[in-house]
């Protein structure tokens, strides 16, 4: 697992296909947790989704890379209680 103190507030996060997923908001447990500018549109639009740390493939500066592709990776998101997206 990736060490979660090299993330960065701010970070691009991407999946492995180089598209763009989400911005990091912070990291809180064993999660991402990207910013309300990501969130995607209707019902999930305007409030915080997460990423589990098991998908991040490595942390490069500024840029968080996922082990899967970004449209493969959204379905991974997870609303604040744990809820998938």
């Amino acid at each position: 697992m990736i060490n979660a103190s090299t993330i960065k507030e701010h970070a691009e996060v991407i999946g492995a296909d180089g598209v763009h997923v989400g911005t990091v908001d912070h990291v809180e447990g064993s999660r991402i947790k990207l910013t309300k500018k990501d969130s995607g549109e209707g019902s999930h639009k305007g409030h915080h989704h997460y990423i589990d740390l098991s998908l991040v493939a490595e942390v490069e500066g500024e840029r968080v890379r996922l082990s899967a592709n970004a449209d493969v990776a959204i379905t991974f998101e997870e609303e604040e209680g744990g809820q998938p997206a």
